[in-house]
């Protein structure tokens, strides 16, 4: 089993996690002005990937620019991994390959301290991803218990690109929000992906 085998159903299961959804989570979070060249970005790149309609266009055309844009407004104190192998616990089905992941550390070349994973949602199936996310946020919780990082809430993000829904793991408190964010309202997904890495995007609003 690995991570991508995973329901939302077997996963609470496994790991003995409580769901609830609610409404609004980063209601309070303040939105942040993308740079020129994210705004460019996705007015290019958007309808192709959106036309293309495929995982791998929206990966490398939507999804990969937003997350390379959170790490410039953190001012690059936070690491990016894409299509990395995150093994953690092979026996409960913790394995497999990240889709992306961002880490409170300044460190590319491996894995520390990782705080927030993003998953592509299947066939725009946001179902079967809130499974495998839910999945990876218990391994990085995992994994940071190991490591001694002091970060003990993990989030969570499943995309079609176009469409971002969030999560947020407090012990095995499994926080599911509501709404869903259209990639217009790219400034609040980009606030909400900043308080995800522990920085605070009131003071980066209007950052370029």
């Amino acid at each position: 089993m690995a991570y991508s085998d995973f329901s939302l159903q077997e996963a609470a299961k496994r790991f003995q996690l409580t769901i609830e959804e609610q409404e609004h989570l980063f209601a309070l979070t303040p939105e942040v002005s993308p740079g020129e060249l994210l705004q460019a970005i996705l007015a290019e790149h958007v309808p192709l990937a959106l036309a293309l309609s495929t995982e791998k266009a929206r990966s490398e055309l939507i999804i990969a620019p937003v997350l390379v844009e959170v790490r410039k407004l953190a001012q690059r104190q936070i690491s990016l991994f894409s299509g990395v192998d995150f093994p953690v616990d092979a026996a409960q089905g913790l394995n497999g390959v990240c889709d992306f992941l961002l880490a409170q550390s300044r460190e590319q070349f491996f894995i520390r301290a990782p705080v927030a994973v993003i998953v592509e949602a299947k066939n725009e199936n946001f179902t079967t991803g809130l499974g495998q996310c839910a999945a990876m946020m218990v391994a990085a919780q995992i994994y940071n218990a190991r490591e001694e990082t002091g970060l003990t809430t993990m989030y969570g993000a499943v995309t079609t690109g176009n469409v971002w829904k969030f999560l947020r793991l407090d012990g095995q408190r499994l926080a599911i929000d509501q709404p869903e964010y259209y990639i217009e309202r790219i400034g609040k997904i980009l606030g909400i992906l900043l308080t995800m890495v522990g920085h605070r995007p009131g003071a980066l609003a209007g950052a370029a």
